[in-house]
Formats: structure tokens, sequence, C-alpha cells
């Protein structure tokens, strides 16, 4: 009986660790599979590949007139992220027909897989510059032409130090006082300029456009998107840890809304959004509301993902500058 009992002793922990073995494998699959991109735009045609401030002409599937948001001056300028000192490149583009030292200044930031000449970056900095605004788009790491530390992104959690580069670049260099700098972002880059406002307490202003809210729920829904078990969200994280000393649950937008202390926020979604559920603008907003934010809101009913500058371009210009201008000056 005694030997029977340590046989199956023995064949639990041979199983347990054969479970253990593999779910760790399957959280290493996971995170390989969901955190890898790759710079230069990747999914951008020869034609989205020319587009810069000064010869921005298309929208890949809009027949938005662009033309009235080209910028004829800019300038291509590098700097460090905040701790790390990975380097960032951008485009700086001086304010239109104002002096540029008194005129406020906004960052762009882009999502995944996307860079600075993405339109949705390129479209909203010329809506500011023709309005008396300094812009800088700026690429992130593993993005456009921005320094590949590991070809990975990791939900913003490490990306707000190339945002906070850039707004130390704005400060150091180019003698903007904090109170006038704000953030903008887009969907990766509006989750990584949220975490960004909550880190540095004297970022001005933030608006975003389809972001995420809680790390552990826009994982579970990554994981479902691409066929696998939410069961590996844990395993997932785990991985991270050991493959890329991540842990990506460590900061969320979510969170950031206790750190906003008065300062305003401009959150925007399209109720069509099928990469990141409008349920995440809503799960912000009332947050924001049960901190006593100050915090503006423009659900965009029938607009897919980052899809309202395009389905309505006159209103989100008017939106974006009046929040700007009431919150940073103009």
């Amino acid at each position: 009986m005694k030997r029977r009992n340590r046989i199956l002793i023995s064949l639990a922990v041979v199983i347990i660790l054969l479970l253990v073995v593999g779910y760790a494998a399957g959280g290493a699959v996971v995170y390989n599979r969901l955190s890898l991109v790759s710079a230069n735009c990747p999914n951008f045609s020869a034609e989205q590949l020319e587009n810069s401030p000064a010869a921005f002409t298309t929208v890949t599937g809009s027949d938005t007139d662009v033309q009235p948001y080209q910028m004829a001056t800019f300038q291509t300028v590098d700097f460090p992220s905040r701790e790390d000192n990975v380097n960032i490149n951008a485009w700086y583009v001086p304010a239109q027909d104002v002096d540029e030292t008194t005129a406020p200044a906004v960052i762009l930031v882009h999502g995944v897989n996307s860079c600075k000449r993405s339109a949705s970056i390129l479209m909203p900095a010329g809506m500011l510059n023709k309005a008396g605004f300094n812009v800088l788009m700026i690429d992130l790491r593993n993005h456009g032409d921005s320094q590949v530390v590991d070809g990975r992104y990791a939900a913003g959690t490490v990306e707000y130090r190339d945002v906070l580069g850039a707004w130390d670049w704005l400060v150091n260099e180019k003698g903007f006082a904090p109170e006038k700098i704000g953030l903008f972002g887009t969907s990766l880059g509006a989750a990584t300029v949220l975490i960004a406002m909550g880190e540095e307490p004297r970022v001005a202003a933030t608006w975003e456009d389809s972001s995420y809210a809680d790390i552990n729920n826009v994982i579970d829904a990554e994981l479902a998107r691409n066929g696998f078990p939410t069961v590996l969200s844990s395993a997932s994280v785990m991985m991270g840890k050991v493959i890329s000393s991540r842990d990506v649950t460590a900061r969320s937008p979510l969170a950031t809304i206790a750190k906003l202390d008065g300062r305003p926020l401009f959150i925007t979604h399209g109720t069509a959004d099928t990469r990141l559920s409008v349920q995440y603008a809503y799960d912000l907003i009332a947050a924001a509301e049960a901190e006593g934010a100050a915090v503006g809101s423009w659900i965009v009913e029938g607009s897919t993902h980052v899809g309202a500058m395009f389905d309505h371009p006159a209103e989100y210009e008017q939106k974006l500058v009046s929040f700007f201008t009431t919150s940073i000056g103009g």
C-alpha cells in the first residue's frame, strides 16, 4: 500500500509539473504573439509612408480633404526618453502666424504598429497648428524612426517614458512652461498619454481618443480577439516579466484617473469600435466623475476605432481646439 501511495504521489507531482510547464509555455506563446511590433509603420501603404506634415495627402478609406491640415514648415528632432534614455524621433511644427515662444504646445502620440506618419496624428496636429498651437508628433520606441529596443510594446506602461521625454524636451530645450503643454493620443497612444499624465503631475491637460481603461480587462479582450483562451491571461503577464522584465499590470489608464487632481481630461470614442470597446470610455468617464475630475467627453455614434476625426472633421476640430484653448491657452 505504501509503495502504491508513493507511486500515486509521484504521478500527481509529475502531472502538476507538466501542467505548470504547459501553462507557462502557453503564456510565453501568447506574450510573444501579442507583444511583438514592427518599426517603420508595417501596415502602411507606399503612399502613406510618404506622409509628412508638409506632404500629407492620403487618408485610407476616407475622402476627407486633408489639404487644410498640411503644415509647410517642420523640423525633425531627436531626444531621449525619460529615465531609460531611449532615442525618440519626432516632428516639431512651430505655431502658424503667432509667436512660437508664447503659443502653447501639444504632444501627439500614435497607436500600436503605427507612427507619426499616421493620418490620425497628422490631421489633429494640423487642426491644432493652424489654430495657433506648436505641435510635436513623436514615434514611440520600437515604432517609426525611434530606437528599436526589443521590438515589443508594453501597452503604454513603458512607452509613457517616451511621452515624458518629449515633455522634458519642450520644457528644457524649447523653454515652454509646463502649464502650456498638453498631450494628445490615439489608441495605444491614448493609453500612453493617460499613464504619462498620471506619472507627471505637471502635465496640464490630455485629450485621449479610443483608449483602453483597465489593463486586465484589455488583456482578456486581446486574448479572446486573437483566439487564445482567457485562462492564459495570468500566464502571459507572468511570462512578460520573465522574458522582458516588464509588468504590464503595473500601470493603467483607469488607475491614472485618481491622480488627475483637477487637471482637464477629454475622452472620445466611437460606438462602433471593434478594436477597443466603447465600454472603456464609459469606464474612464465614470471613474473621472466619481473622482470629481474635470472631464469632458464625446461618444460618437457609429464611428469605428479612431474614426470620429474622419467622420466628423469639423466638429472634431472645434472640440479639440476648444479643449486645448481652454486648458492650456491659445
